[in-house]
């Protein structure tokens, strides 16, 4: 037996926008302020995740907040020729400015404004609830440069991501603007079925841990983003059910090894590395979404 269409069309409508909106604002606002420590710096403050993507759902509560540094910046030459390395490393120069300033600087300035109840994570800076703006997320990050091209400074392309270092020491690197980017691009060329399709995977997931099909933790929203993203636009479309059912038999036939994270940047599942997915998890997942399919 299959989820209604009704039911499907419940899942795909998009959580609290105004609430977390309002969060953003606030928090950006302080971030931007002019009596931050880090003030004089060159840094760009945005969202990403569901809310910065769209695929919030009404169970989703954390606003996630980038807060990268501009004035310092970490690259990747491996696509160089060895002229460009050449001349890249003849005209860099050290940052007065560092990373690990910059993170010290966003949190002693967010406890100054939000208290103490402000927490730095293994990879983000937490700040609660309170009265109406809801819990955030502010990843510290510094800009980061996957050269593809460098003829001098006025003169090169690279493609922009982000890099930070979680606690444990762990070089994190991702690239959230071309996730977003590609992420909107998807949806436009579906008809604007991808992002619901998302906020409807999303849903069952939550109702799968809730009926103990899966364990807390096993598909990231992220994840299921870049899962969904990999779809051939034909397969969207019709309705929910229709589209639901491409998609989930599309991906069990695929060589998901191939399979891309929406930044287009990394393979989507990977044994070790810290912004993928792990094989097994995705393959838990699919399976349980059939079973959920089949028994609703």
């Amino acid at each position: 037996m299959s989820i209604p269409e009704a039911q499907l069309d419940t899942w795909s409508g998009q959580g609290s926008i105004a609430q977390s909106s309002a969060t953003y604002a606030t928090i950006k606002g302080v971030l931007e302020s002019s009596d931050a420590p880090y003030a004089g710096k060159n840094f760009a403050c945005f969202l990403q995740g569901s809310y910065g993507n769209d695929t919030n759902i009404y169970a989703d509560s954390d606003v996630d907040i980038v807060m990268r540094l501009d004035s310092t910046y970490y690259s990747d030459l491996s696509n160089l020729t060895e002229d460009d390395k050449t001349l890249y490393d003849s005209q860099r120069s050290s940052a007065a400015y560092s990373y690990a300033d910059f993170k010290r600087d966003v949190l002693a300035h967010l406890t100054a404004k939000f208290g103490t109840s402000v927490k730095p994570g293994s990879k983000a800076i937490f700040i609660p609830t309170s009265g109406n703006r809801r819990d955030a997320d502010v990843v510290v990050c510094a800009q980061y440069r996957k050269y593809t091209r460098f003829r001098g400074t006025y003169d090169n392309s690279y493609i922009e991501g982000i890099t930070f270092w979680a606690q444990n020491g762990t070089q994190i690197i991702n690239y959230p603007k071309s996730h977003s980017t590609n992420c909107t691009t998807k949806h436009q060329g579906t008809n604007q079925w991808f992002k619901p399709m998302v906020r409807i995977v999303k849903n069952m997931r939550n109702r799968m841990i809730g009926g103990n099909y899966i364990k807390e933790g096993l598909a990231p929203s992220y994840f299921i983003e870049g899962m969904l993203y990999n779809v051939p636009n034909e397969n969207f479309g019709s309705s929910y059910g229709s589209t639901f059912a491409a998609a989930i038999n599309w991906l069990l036939k695929a060589d998901r090894s191939q399979l891309l994270c929406a930044n287009e940047q990394y393979y989507l599942l990977n044994p070790t590395s810290p912004v993928t997915w792990r094989a097994e998890d995705c393959t838990a997942f699919l399976d349980a979404l059939v079973n959920f399919w089949n028994n609703w």
